[in-house]
């Protein structure tokens, strides 16, 4: 089942093809940078079964610190991806694809669509990115509540803008619970 709106957005139900395209990124990316990095996480929706979600993997590359980022991104540049530096922040740093088969790898394969960030070990982003997905992952109410907030969203938001505005109080929401948890109250 899906839901559009003029501007395009589209919330589809889970698919558990999700997980299998990014179990094959992540080893194409892990294979080709190795040592640099510490791990790939996939974030967002599409990594919440049950949840409904725009079908576009968010994957998060971890490093350890910032000193591997100029090697990474070489890394990154081979397997066809750049680095967006007008979308990156202190803690995340975006890349995008040159082409629908990138990561490049010796298949020539067109791959999911997909966002990419590398972030370090202490990101405040990658915190909120992983605190988030667990939090959702560990309460399938929630993610049926934010399934259908976004739903709705995606059939009335008038713009993009709109419909990302209409997901803070939930997103909101959510932080103030997981901080609520951890500080015992």
């Amino acid at each position: 089942m899906s839901n559009n709106n003029q501007c395009g957005i589209e919330i589809i139900d889970y698919d558990d093809k999700w997980e299998n395209w990014f179990l094959v990124i992540k080893d194409v990316i892990s294979s080709t940078l190795g040592d640099l990095i510490i791990g790939v996480e996939h974030v967002g929706s599409t990594s919440v079964k049950g949840l409904g979600a725009k079908p576009i993997l968010d994957i998060d590359v971890i490093i350890d610190n910032y000193n591997f980022l100029p090697a990474v991104v070489k890394g990154l540049e081979v397997m066809g991806y750049y680095h967006q530096q007008e979308w990156s922040f202190k803690g995340r740093e975006a890349f995008g694809r040159k082409d629908l088969s990138v990561p490049w790898n010796d298949c020539y394969t067109y791959w999911m669509e997909h966002h990419l960030y590398v972030c370090d070990k202490d990101s405040e982003e990658l915190a909120r990115h992983l605190a988030f997905r667990n939090h959702l992952r560990n309460n399938s109410e929630a993610a049926a509540e934010y399934t259908t907030l976004k739903k709705e969203l995606a059939r009335t938001a008038a713009d993009r803008k709109a419909y990302t505005n209409g997901k803070t109080a939930f997103i909101s929401e959510i932080f103030n619970k997981i901080e609520s948890k951890t500080r015992g109250l």
